[in-house]
């Protein structure tokens, strides 16, 4: 088989709130603000049109990996696969959140429903298209109506 290559993935910027420790659910109504590098600035042109963005971020806080996972230590939910939820002791811990855009000031950005900690490196922002995000008919297992948001 063809060997992996290492990828090195550099922060653009990182978050700031209110949470200073892990917790499951209650991010609905965090507000959160994205601090980027200044030299990124630019890059935020044009993002005032959107309602909602997609942040990509690194869970630098997770240390190992699990193969399978109980989401959230529920004994009311399944034991599954890690790709099977979106619990954070993954292989690589990046994370993806759809959230509302609140505001945007130069290299700051003012969230609404990101679940992430405090000081959180940022490694991408991109809007929210519903001709690529926008799911129709989708399945879900009924486990995940078990789970705090």
């Amino acid at each position: 088989t063809e060997k992996m290559k290492e990828i090195n993935i550099k922060p653009i910027g990182y978050a700031r709130n209110n949470v200073k420790e892990p917790r499951f659910g209650n991010f609905v109504n965090e507000v959160s603000e994205i601090i980027l590098d200044k030299k990124f600035s630019e890059a935020l042109d044009g993002i005032n049109d959107y309602s909602h963005i997609i942040v990509v971020y690194w869970m630098d806080k997770v240390k190992d990996y699990v193969i399978k996972h109980q989401p959230q230590g529920n004994p009311n939910v399944p034991e599954v696969g890690i790709f099977a939820c979106r619990c954070p002791r993954r292989p690589n811990p990046i994370a993806i959140t759809t959230v509302k855009l609140i505001k945007h000031e130069g290299n700051k950005l003012i969230v609404e429903g990101l679940d992430i900690l405090d000081n959180t490196p940022i490694i991408d922002i991109k809007p929210y298209w519903p001709q690529y995000d926008k799911v129709i008919n989708e399945k879900v297992p009924s486990w995940v109506n078990n789970l705090e948001f």
